[in-house]
């Protein structure tokens, strides 16, 4: 060990992690990463987002070949190799992580394989891989940890036939039976990859609606979509009792009403939500203060109570988004570096990667609702749109939330095929003040997809040339 300070640890080497220490380590600082994985990537890359969005291409692929014969085109039967399947997922992971591998090594960041703790505020100790363990004195610190799937004591329960999220993108066995717990974007996400490769599959959600957060107006498309291709959605019904009978799993449900029903699946899916790993690495041996709910508590520059740590990412709050950690990472470097940064984003753009996707950026109408905030909506139905006919796709809709009188954008929504590449544009209108004119003059090449924002714009005008839409009367 050298007696040498390090000058900047970052504590977890997910998508929050790995980009703050590169950034770091570009702009000249000595940087130390520590990670229980062989390379950067953290739960995102290794056991979430990446590893899920391969499946769900496949999925993509799979329902369009088998609703090809709609327009002429006769495939035949699909054949699922779940261990083909598995192997590509596991190459998508391999390849990139490996790839941050070496770009940690040219920027000379120090990678250690292990687990932190805090012994104080200054000095942690690391359990390496290998087993040996490490004295790391440090002059400042980033703290992100990330989160781990919820537990629910007596659901969660210790068999191969119920997993969380993690377990599900292993691939174990292909079920013919699936059940979701949870109506949100985790659980949808998964149920599409097993409902493609044949599972049955049932969600049981205990509120009235799918993603309980998210626009109906965007909801709508997909669950009219799901019913299609799901077996069954349990709305407003909790899971009472999970029990292991051997080649099955026997499920008892209460819905609203009281009434008690059993069911047996081969594969439970556990997916209610995550929780930030704040706990169990010495946080109690600093000054750093967590909140009752398990978030870190940060300035607007992402510094914690000890004026030389930093927390980003999951651990610091919501939303739980990658994008969001890779931003944080982003201010607190340049806060460490004292540089002006502060966290203010106008919008933080959120995309669940169904069939048909959905996304959306700043405010919605349901926050506008609540929060007693006066808007004007405009949409645009994708029925309108020439492009999403050729792709026989006229399922979705690009939505404006705007201020009634300056006409700035104040949100944006979109279901659809691409939801979260076009979301982008969006996301730039809100955080640069643009204004439903910015967007009716900006010109957008036809056909496509992104016209439809465009089109939004014109509708709110009343004079888009592919949606006619009747003026209110006064």
């Amino acid at each position: 060990m050298s007696n040498e300070p390090c000058e900047l640890v970052v504590i977890g080497g997910g998508p929050g992690g790995y980009p703050a220490a590169f950034y770091a380590a570009d702009l000249g600082l000595k940087v130390t990463v520590i990670d229980k994985e062989l390379n950067p990537g953290g739960v995102c890359l290794f056991k979430g987002c990446i590893p899920s969005k391969a499946l769900l291409h496949v999925a993509k692929l799979v329902n369009e070949m088998k609703e090809a014969h709609e327009w002429g085109v006769n495939i035949g039967s699909v054949d699922i190799d779940i261990d083909k399947l598995r192997s590509f997922k596991e190459s998508v992971v391999n390849k990139l992580t490996g790839g941050l591998g070496m770009l940690s090594k040219q920027r000379n960041v120090n990678f250690i394989q292990g687990t932190a703790t805090f012994v104080d505020s200054n000095t942690l100790s690391v359990v390496k891989a290998d087993g040996e363990t490490e004295e790391i004195k440090f002059e400042k610190a980033i703290i992100a940890t990330g989160s781990r799937p919820t537990e629910v004591p007596g659901l969660s329960i210790d068999s191969p036939r119920v997993v969380d999220s993690t377990g599900a993108l292993e691939l174990p066995f292909n079920p013919k039976s699936l059940l979701v717990i949870g109506g949100g974007y985790i659980g949808l996400e998964m149920g599409s990859v097993y409902q493609s490769i044949g599972a049955e599959v049932s969600v049981v959600e205990m509120t009235a609606n799918l993603l309980p957060s998210a626009d109906r107006d965007l909801v709508q498309p997909l669950q009219k979509m799901l019913k299609g291709r799901f077996k069954e959605f349990k709305m407003k019904t909790k899971v009472a009792k999970v029990e292991d009978v051997g080649e099955s799993v026997k499920v008892t449900f209460e819905d609203d009403k009281g009434n008690i029903s059993e069911e047996n699946y081969e594969m439970v899916l556990m997916s209610i939500g995550r929780r930030p790993n704040s706990a169990g690495f010495g946080l109690e041996n600093t000054g750093v203060k967590v909140n009752d709910r398990g978030w870190i508590e940060t300035d607007s520059q992402r510094r914690t109570h000890e004026s030389h740590i930093w927390a980003i990412g999951d651990v610091a709050g919501e939303p739980m988004l990658a994008h969001k950690a890779t931003y944080e990472g982003k201010v607190a470097v340049q806060a460490i570096m004292g540089k002006r940064s502060v966290y203010d984003p106008a919008a933080i753009p959120a995309v669940v990667f169904t069939d048909p996707e959905i996304a959306w950026a700043g405010l919605t109408e349901i926050e506008a609702k609540d929060q007693g905030i006066a808007i004007k909506v405009a949409k645009f139905p994708w029925a309108a749109s020439g492009r999403a006919t050729t792709l026989d796709r006229s399922d979705g809709l690009t939505k404006l939330i705007t201020h009634p009188e300056t006409e700035q954008i104040l949100g944006i929504g979109i279901c659809g095929p691409g939801a979260g590449e076009l979301i982008a544009e969006g996301t730039l209108a809100i955080e640069m003040g643009a204004t439903v004119e910015d967007l009716s003059l900006t010109i957008h090449p036809h056909p496509t997809l992104s016209e439809t924002v465009m089109e939004s714009a014109d509708a709110y005008y009343g004079h888009s040339p592919h949606f006619y839409q009747p003026k209110k009367k006064k």
